[in-house]
């Protein structure tokens, strides 16, 4: 999943990425509000910490942006101690919730599971099932059939991209921006690469899901039928 730090204290913002990406979520950071809606806008993430004070244009007048133009992406506003008309603001213009500077590593990731439940993006604890294969994100582990596989990072995570959109068409420019972000220098190539890679993994694996190229249009998942 990725997610948008829209926050201007460079240490917290950077701090904030080496934890997100620890635990395999990809992450985009942006320094003040004119660039953070710039990036909300784009509407490839999945979730949005937002600073309240910030450079250019403040969090909640981000936010009021956001909601205007019907953009429904998860929101938790990053508050300091003393914020609180600031904090009820938020909440009424559609912040999902809020965690107040300094914050516990595992309250806030607590809160974001919590956001992401409720608007149905994240996957059960053991993991996104399709067909007869399950992976497990956290662990980059992929099984079949009792049999179990690693696989690296961007695979776990464009298996996931597929497996939540179920048997929709997912296409190269969707992947790139999804895993890569939206200002990505990747190419099509680096889709095909992982694509074939995963191939690979599911024949190695004996699964019924296959990854079929949808010419012109992207790759779907499809379980074989015997």
């Amino acid at each position: 999943m990725r997610i948008l730090i829209v926050e201007d204290e460079v240490n917290l913002a950077e701090a904030l990425t080496q934890i997100l990406m620890k635990e395999n979520y990809a992450v985009d950071v942006a320094h003040d509000g004119l660039e953070g809606l710039d990036h909300a806008l784009s509407g490839i993430h999945d979730l949005i910490l937002l600073d309240i004070m910030l450079p250019g244009m403040d969090g909640i007048t981000l936010l009021k942006s956001l909601r205007k133009q019907g953009n429904p992406v998860p929101v938790i506003l990053l508050t300091a101690k003393g914020e609180e008309p600031d904090k009820i603001a938020g909440l009424d213009y559609g912040a999902d919730d809020y965690v107040a500077k300094p914050f516990s590593t595992g309250e806030l990731l607590a809160r974001m599971r919590a956001a992401l439940r409720r608007k149905g993006e994240v996957v059960p604890e053991d993991g996104p099932r399709f067909g007869d294969i399950e992976l497990n994100p956290g662990h980059l582990k992929l099984t079949c059939k009792g049999k179990e596989l690693k696989i690296i990072l961007k695979e776990s995570q464009l298996l996931e991209l597929m497996m939540t959109r179920k048997q929709s068409v997912t296409s190269k420019e969707q992947i790139i921006e999804k895993l890569w972000g939206f200002d990505s220098e990747a190419e099509h190539n680096n889709v095909e690469v992982y694509i074939s890679f995963l191939r690979k993994k599911l024949a190695f694996l004996h699964s019924s899901v296959r990854i079929n190229t949808i010419r012109g249009v992207g790759y779907v998942l499809e379980e074989a039928t015997s």
